[in-house]
């Protein structure tokens, strides 16, 4: 049943979720390596969405697909959780939280992008415009500040995170075929994928994690990033009479993320990332407006 008010509390725990995982990424990679920090958040994440689907009692759904549907699992695996994370979280360790976690936010815009060959969908003027004052504010904050220089402090930091928007676009973009339950789908990736990142954890950097605050921030990522957050989301939007009120939220997350990164992390917040962020925000609202008024006018009438 629908019921707005829930929807809006699932949502709500959503967004604080997001809004701690900038800051717990760097916990764990001040002593882990992006791949084994992406090996112990996976392993956590897949039992995690396992003991879901067993309390939901879904988990027979999990062997009830077709041979075509398990070679999907693989295939997304591959994307999601293998090569995204590890963009991800390449990025986050030579980045500031402060400059990583604004930039991966223009996923959507790239989503919307992509939409147009891939999906059919048209471009409007709006999305043009959207586009030019999001990546004007990824150039503030890439540049800290220094836009008419254009020097990049870390241009492959950068690189990386923009990366991970366009694996993470096209993921959504694959999953619009998916006909697989959201959970389950996302349980069967993750475990498709758990073996590949075994193997290239091993391979590069040694089955030997620190242990303490790293091991515990990565398990955090596992458990609530990838796993808890997800289903949270999922049932937000379920509930939800206006979905569009649901999806404002995510706006309160990147500035809340600033908290935890200046109070936790003690980074000094930089100007130009108040600047960029606010560009980056400012732009994404526009590119979802019309959707939105849409969809408003919708459930009025």
């Amino acid at each position: 049943m629908k019921n707005q008010k829930q929807a809006m509390l699932y949502g709500l725990g959503t967004v604080l979720l997001w809004s701690t995982v900038a800051t717990a990424f760097k916990l764990s990679l001040r002593e882990l390596a992006p791949v084994q920090m992406l090996l112990i958040a996976c392993s956590a994440s897949v039992v995690v969405m396992a003991i879901i689907l067993m309390l939901q009692g879904r988990w027979h759904l999990v062997f009830s697909l077709s041979r075509k549907q398990y070679a999907q699992s693989f295939g997304m695996g591959l994307i999601n959780p293998c090569l995204y994370y590890f963009l991800l979280f390449g990025a986050f360790d030579r980045l500031p939280a402060q400059e990583a976690q604004p930039l991966n936010y223009t996923w959507a815009l790239v989503l919307a992008y992509m939409s147009v060959p891939f999906l059919g969908h048209r471009l409007r003027k709006l999305d043009i415009v959207a586009g030019l004052i999001c990546y004007a504010g990824v150039v503030v904050i890439a540049t800290r500040g220094a836009v008419t220089s254009l020097s990049f402090e870390d241009p492959l930091g950068v690189s990386l995170a923009l990366g991970s928007t366009v694996v993470w676009a096209s993921y959504w973009i694959i999953a619009t075929r998916d006909t697989r339950d959201p959970v389950v789908g996302l349980f069967l990736n993750f475990l498709c994928g758990l073996p590949v990142i075994l193997l290239i954890c091993w391979w590069t950097e040694g089955l030997n994690f620190a242990t303490g605050t790293s091991l515990a921030a990565a398990l955090y990522v596992g458990v609530f990033e990838m796993g808890i957050a997800f289903v949270l989301w999922s049932y937000a939007m379920k509930k939800a009479e206006n979905t569009s009120k649901v999806s404002n939220l995510i706006f309160i997350s990147p500035f809340l993320s600033l908290v935890f990164i200046y109070f936790i992390l003690g980074e000094h917040i930089l100007p130009s990332t108040y600047i960029g962020l606010v560009l980056i925000m400012m732009g994404l609202w526009i590119q979802q407006k019309k959707v939105k008024d849409r969809e408003e006018a919708l459930n009025v009438g």
